[in-house]
């Protein structure tokens, strides 16, 4: 299960605190939860939240071994560094075009929204789930098969030795290469495309995930960061997974399913009734 509560980066009420105690990670976990369930609310459309059960029910794991307050580990502030020009530019435009003009037309959504890929729950660096926050690991001699429960996204990984694809020639979840150190898992990835990013990220994002078991039932997952065109600096984090028998289920999504549908067809009704229809 990757569902830790603890933020990727350190909320500026922590500033200077990298742990917290047992006491404040409590009340954390309290709000957290609580945030995200308004957040969740907030954001799904009514006829959603018909069908979408108990909100309570979604559990989103507590805080990290110690308290720590972020994912990230370096730099030591728990912060992502400072954004290149173009990095900000695309953040810009990318929520210009999502919110500015929502439910203009299917492109206005998000690719989660339109169930075409989830971004960083299988693709790297892989981030916690509030739901939906299982990981399936298949291991074979040649490969290892990264599967996610949400939008049952899978990312393949080599394990021959292959080159990287060549240069220009991109992948949503980039271009994946692994190989054993010792008893660590390290995975490669480059080949990013302009179509997701992640935290202001270009097509020149450059991953490297290490894998290693903390434990029996626990695996210890690492990351570090690269691309000097978004970011000052490289960046790190670390986070852990939990073995679990909990089931996969099947996140049956598909961009033809009915809430793409049924959203564009609300927002054309909503301007109708407004006297301001932007679209047919």
């Amino acid at each position: 299960m990757n569902d830790t509560a603890t933020p990727l980066e350190r909320l500026k009420d922590w500033a200077d605190k990298a742990t917290l105690t047992d006491a404040e990670a409590r009340e954390y976990e309290k709000r957290y939860q609580l945030d995200r369930t308004v957040a969740l609310t907030r954001d799904t459309p009514e006829f959603e939240l018909d069908v979408a059960g108990d909100l309570d029910t979604y559990v989103p794991g507590r805080l990290l071994p110690g308290n720590r307050t972020s994912i990230v580990t370096d730099p030591k502030d728990g912060r992502i560094p400072a954004l290149a020009a173009d990095a900000q530019r695309r953040l810009k435009e990318q929520a210009e075009r999502q919110n500015g003009h929502y439910a203009d037309g299917p492109e206005n959504f998000t690719f989660a929204e339109r169930c075409l890929q989830v971004a960083n729950t299988s693709s790297p660096p892989m981030m916690p789930a509030f739901y939906n926050n299982n990981i399936q690991i298949v291991q074979t001699r040649d490969y290892v098969l990264i599967v996610s429960e949400m939008i049952h996204d899978v990312r393949i990984v080599p394990l021959d030795g292959r080159a990287h694809l060549p240069a220009g020639v991109g992948q949503w979840k980039g271009h994946s290469v692994g190989h054993w150190d010792r008893d660590t898992l390290v995975v490669d990835t480059t080949n990013f495309t302009d179509k997701t990013t992640f935290r202001g990220s270009g097509p020149g994002l450059h991953v490297i995930e290490r894998f290693s078991l903390a434990g029996s039932n626990t695996l210890k997952y690492q990351f570090t960061v690269e691309d000097p065109a978004a970011f000052a600096t490289s960046w790190s984090g670390e986070s852990q997974m939990r073995r679990t028998d909990d089931r996969m289920f099947e996140y049956a999504c598909h961009e033809a399913n009915q809430s793409l549908t049924n959203t564009l067809r609300g927002a054309r009704f909503s301007e109708k009734e407004k006297g301001s229809e932007k679209t047919p």
